[in-house]
């Protein structure tokens, strides 16, 4: 994988994020659909992070388990959305002016208490944990944003709400 074709195929990613993170209504994120979910002001942020946040972690090659699994929770849309604005310009910065993309082959580990407890391909962990990763919740986000009655954006096309084709 070339830094430079993941980065384009997140720059699409990024418009559709924006799209939903500008409507996250600020007096609902602590909403929560469940008692297991995580609230929208966390899940937000979230989304709003995971491209920086884990590129940061492959890069790196590696990170323990305890960091993995911390989600902040947001106290206003403001924060979220720059967030989102510094996360995309780390990522872009990383991606595309980071002209040493060797870490791309290295070997990416997850560590409990020091310890290897998983293992792959940094490109790999780019692809699951980056991309299909900030899809996933950007797709739980939009969950959460239809159950709280907010109009969803197009993403790959048409929504009950939005069809960018008529």
């Amino acid at each position: 994988m070339s830094a430079k074709h993941f980065l384009a195929e997140l720059e699409q990613e990024f418009i559709a994020t924006q799209n939903l993170l500008d409507i996250v209504p600020k007096d609902q994120l602590g909403f929560k659909p469940h008692e297991k979910a995580m609230s929208l002001g966390q899940l937000a942020l979230h989304v709003a992070t995971i491209p920086m946040r884990n590129l940061g972690f492959a890069k790196d090659g590696q990170v323990e388990t305890t960091v993995i699994v911390q989600h902040p929770e947001a106290q206003t849309t403001h924060e979220i959305l720059e967030a989102f604005a510094t996360s995309k310009e780390a990522t872009k910065t990383l991606l595309h002016q980071d002209s040493d993309t060797s870490w791309l082959q290295t070997q990416w580990k997850l560590l409990r208490s020091g310890e290897v407890i998983a293992e792959m391909p940094a490109h790999a962990f780019v692809r699951t944990f980056v991309l299909n990763h900030f899809v996933h919740h950007r797709g739980e986000l939009t969950t959460y944003l239809r159950i709280l009655n907010q109009k969803i954006p197009s993403i790959y096309g048409p929504t009950a709400d939005v069809n960018p084709f008529a």
